[in-house]
């Protein structure tokens, strides 16, 4: 291979957030321009190079019959494919039309849907292509991205923990707010990488990064009734960010 690894970094149905933290790097971005060649990232500059690319960053899901032709030659043109946040890796927020009638939110938003082209579901990459490796967050996590970059600059699988948002409590020297005050958290089913953020200012998780390596989510369900939710706020609280994530999707009932 000439000249140093190319980046490409693409968006779909998403909200920009995940990009942002990509940019939000700074000075490390800056040392990372350094090591590979930025050639494609709308968001940040509207100089591009043609493909191919050697790792491509895929932020969006798939929620229009473009999207679905798109992604399909975004693949084709990347030797790895990483998708960053929950739109991305579950179909995020917009996934709630996937429990829903998405024609009924065309009447209801637009004067003229038939105009609309879109699909009955919002669905993650995966669904549609091989992917190498999956970032969870809304939106990600930045010192996480920059060790997925790091990781494929010297490839090795990134080293990102699967465990749950409790241990991150517990790192942090956190009291328990379901334990102390009763308060509903779903940081024993959720993916770290927060940094235990809510907790830590004695708020529960509202479970932005998804679901954790093996989560337990119907003891999860067991715990919120416990403490008072009844089940359409359980629905709500497992379809927030996460929505269409298949342990967070059995649990509400999807």
């Amino acid at each position: 291979m000439s000249g140093p690894p190319t980046l490409a970094v693409w968006k779909f149905s998403s909200c920009d957030g995940c990009q942002l933290s990509l940019l939000d790097l700074e000075d490390e971005l800056l040392a990372l321009a350094g090591e590979l060649d930025i050639a494609y990232f709308l968001e940040a500059t509207s100089a591009t190079v043609e493909g191919p690319y050697d790792l491509s960053l895929v932020e969006g899901s798939i929620t229009t019959p473009g999207d679905m032709e798109r992604i399909r030659e975004v693949r084709r043109m990347s030797r790895r494919l990483v998708t960053i946040g929950a739109c991305a890796t579950s179909g995020g927020i917009q996934a709630l039309r996937n429990f829903a009638d998405v024609g009924d939110f065309l009447d209801v938003v637009y004067a003229s849907p038939e105009y609309v082209s879109t699909l009955e579901t919002s669905t993650p990459i995966a669904d549609h292509v091989a992917v190498d490796f999956e970032l969870q967050g809304c939106p990600v996590n930045k010192r996480q991205l920059l060790e997925v970059l790091n990781a494929f600059l010297n490839d090795r699988r990134p080293a990102i923990a699967a465990h749950s948002v409790c241990v991150e409590c517990k790192r942090a020297g956190n009291v328990c707010v379901t334990v102390a005050h009763g308060t509903p958290c779903l940081g024993p089913v959720t993916h770290a990488g927060c940094g235990a953020l809510c907790p830590s200012w004695h708020r529960g998780c509202y479970g932005c990064y998804g679901p954790a390596e093996d989560p337990n989510p119907a003891a999860m369900r067991a715990t919120l009734a416990q403490l008072g939710s009844d089940d359409a706020d359980v629905v709500r609280r497992f379809r927030l960010f996460y929505a269409n994530a298949e342990p967070f999707r059995k649990a509400s009932g999807g």
